[in-house]
């Protein structure tokens, strides 16, 4: 137990047990569903609560499902730093680090960068969480050997003057070109892989991760 949870009390104590079975409960219909058929009465039901009394932990389906993305943003944050600390500003493995994040949890995954949810917006501080991510990314991408001058695409120039995602980095064009290719690329080998889509095509996916990094930190992409 934490020096933060020993001094709550035991009301305080109990509410963090409650809503920590709600968010259990949840990503059980999560998997099982999806998230857009998330349901705090059936949760209620299962838990033998009335849905008003379940009320009182999440204000409705939007704050639950807020503190599940956030939760799992916390978590890729959490990890890829973690990752960065051990290894430095490694690409490479930032890229496994990431698969073993998402094969871990699919479900999890799915939620932050699967379909959008029907009516659901997320809170400013979820970006402001999703963001380290990709802070911690343009860091290792930074790290990379520079491209040659006349290496420049047009992408580079649009995005010298299009940067607002870059979590601040002052970081040149070339290097958030490399961040965002990497970010799309291995989300989209992720994102296929986990939907089942590379089932008895007969290679293993973890090969083909491998290669689409080597492509993207190997010796024409680095210069």
């Amino acid at each position: 137990m934490t020096e933060a949870e020993v001094t709550k009390s035991p009301r305080e104590r109990y509410r963090a047990q409650v809503r920590a079975e709600i968010k259990a409960r949840a990503w059980e219909q999560i998997a099982a569903a999806g998230a857009s058929a998330l349901s705090l009465n059936a949760i209620a039901k299962q838990m033998g609560m009335s849905g008003p009394a379940l009320y009182r932990y999440f204000g409705g389906r939007d704050e639950l499902i807020t503190e599940l993305v956030r939760d799992a943003y916390r978590s890729l944050a959490d990890t890829l730093r973690a990752t960065a600390v051990e290894h430095g500003p490694d690409v490479t493995a930032l890229a496994h680090a990431l698969r073993a994040w998402a094969l871990a949890d699919p479900q999890r995954y799915f939620l932050v960068y699967g379909t959008p949810v029907p009516g659901y917006h997320a809170p400013d501080d979820i970006t402001a969480i999703a963001a380290e991510t990709m802070a911690t990314l343009l860091d290792a991408c930074a790290a990379l050997p520079a491209p040659p001058d006349d290496a420049v695409t047009p992408f580079d120039e649009h995005l010298a003057s299009h940067r607002a995602w870059a979590a601040g980095r002052p970081a040149p064009p070339a290097t958030l070109r490399r961040a965002l290719a990497f970010w799309t690329r291995m989300h989209g080998v992720l994102s296929l892989e986990l939907a089942g889509h590379f089932t008895g095509m007969g290679f293993d996916p973890e090969h083909l991760f491998a290669a689409e990094l080597d492509a993207l930190t190997g010796p024409s992409e680095a210069g």
